[in-house]
């Protein structure tokens, strides 16, 4: 009589998912606004469904043109860009690209909303709050390529707050903050986005920076200055996220130069409870879905069953 093989009992895959402000995701991956459009259009090369969310591109209440060109230049380890915010407009998000994504059912979707004045966030967010199958509204007060709006609330103690209110007070949906680097103390506007309100906070949004041409002696930007994203500002945004982390009790969301496992894991471990990937896309705009697997890949290769379990898990000692 033959003997049988012993089975092999395998265990199973690393539970990826994390939750936040009441809504779960099944891992933290999330695309990153302004660099994943309206995210149908990535859905001819990107499994949509694998990634945790993803956040459109900033919608304002009426459409808009965004900056003169040139609008993007690749620097030695990231990318500034000077898009001005374009877009179509919260109706037309809402009647025309928003019906696209509801096919979405396990990836939710996020709406990153920005105004040159408060009225305008708030009348934004009215706009959106008739579309369904938007999980939240990630409010824009840290865009470095804008001259009004963004930074101008972003910046400011007094204006965040009020801003952040009257963006609580004209929806339901969870409120995620988008907090900008341009400040010269991270935990205050931390502090003060959860003190209007805020669900949760993200951040870093870009730096302000600029490129000059040094034949024509002219800007490589048409807008002079734009923002810097990618690799480069990954340590300041790591240490920005570990300080917001510890200033307030309410979800952070961690970005800025994000491209590989090891990366995601890092941010967790300063204290963010997801992640945002943007650059990575203009370099491959199949890397979301690649880290997202990627990220199952270290987990099962370190042992970790549940990867919530890394999130704070800093050791300073």
């Amino acid at each position: 009589m033959a003997l049988r093989e012993p089975r092999l009992h395998r265990a199973p895959p690393p539970d990826l998912s994390v939750s936040f402000c009441g809504i779960k995701l099944k891992n933290p991956i999330i695309a990153a606004a302004g660099t994943f459009g309206y995210g149908v259009e990535y859905e001819e090369v990107v499994t949509l469904e694998k990634l945790g969310g993803l956040v459109v591109k900033g919608l304002s209440e009426e459409p808009m043109a965004g900056n003169p060109p040139p609008r993007l230049f690749e620097t030695a380890a990231g990318m500034l860009n000077a898009i001005g915010m374009q877009n179509i407009g919260a109706r037309a998000f809402v009647e025309e690209k928003l019906p696209l994504l509801r096919k979405l059912k396990d990836t939710p979707v996020f709406a990153n909303v920005f105004g040159y004045t408060i009225e305008g966030y708030e009348r934004t967010i009215q706009i959106l709050n008739e579309g369904e199958g938007i999980a939240g509204y990630e409010l824009n007060v840290s865009c470095a390529n804008t001259r009004e709006g963004g930074l101008t609330f972003g910046s400011d103690p007094h204006r965040l707050r009020d801003v952040v209110a009257a963006a609580k007070g004209a929806t339901k949906r969870p409120v995620i903050v988008k907090l900008s680097p341009n400040v010269p103390d991270i935990a205050l506007m931390a502090r003060t986005a959860a003190a209007g309100g805020a669900d949760a906070i993200s951040l870093i949004n870009t730096f302000v920076a600029m490129a000059i041409d040094p034949e024509s002696r002219r800007p490589r930007l048409g807008n002079l200055t734009g923002g810097l994203s990618g690799p480069a500002i990954k340590p300041i945004a790591l240490h920005m996220v570990y300080e917001a982390a510890h200033a307030v009790d309410i979800p952070v969301i961690g970005m800025g130069g994000i491209t590989t496992a090891a990366d995601v894991i890092e941010f967790m471990l300063a204290g963010a409870a997801a992640v945002e990937v943007g650059t990575a896309s203009f370099w491959d705009p199949c890397a979301t879905e690649k880290l997202a697997d990627a990220l199952e890949g270290w987990c099962v290769e370190h042992r970790i069953e549940r990867i919530t379990e890394l999130i704070g898990g800093l050791r300073t000692d």
